[in-house]
């Protein structure tokens, strides 16, 4: 994953911005703060990229949240095409209508301990 799509809304479903930027938190967060909006939340969908995304988020002050992938997928299926593009307005309309599951994202410290004994 190079790059990530990215789409931004309001709470009527009106986009924004969408863009790819690359996959690093620190573009990610300053591409969503040249925009000068205030985020209410910002949603990842739970994958290999989610635990360092969603860290290197929060530790920029942006309201990260990591929603079920499996879940997600059964809204996302919804979609005509399947782009990078369509999942990420998809995974907007998610986070504006509130229909999500939270994932769990493990400590940074948890991650290593795992990967350490495994």
């Amino acid at each position: 994953m190079d790059d990530t799509a990215v789409c931004v809304m309001d709470e009527g479903g009106k986009v924004f911005y969408e863009a790819k930027v690359p996959t690093v938190p620190d573009d990610i967060a300053v591409y969503l703060r040249s925009s000068g909006l205030e985020y209410e939340r910002i949603g990842l969908e739970s994958g290999p990229c989610s635990p360092w995304l969603y860290q290197g988020l929060i530790d920029k002050g942006l309201p990260a949240i990591c929603i079920d992938a499996r879940h997600a997928n059964a809204a996302l299926k919804a979609q005509n095409f399947k782009t990078d593009k369509n999942d990420a307005m998809g995974i907007a309309h998610i986070m504006r209508t509130g229909w999500y599951r939270l994932s769990h994202v493990k400590s940074d410290h948890s991650q290593k301990t795992i990967s350490h004994h495994a």
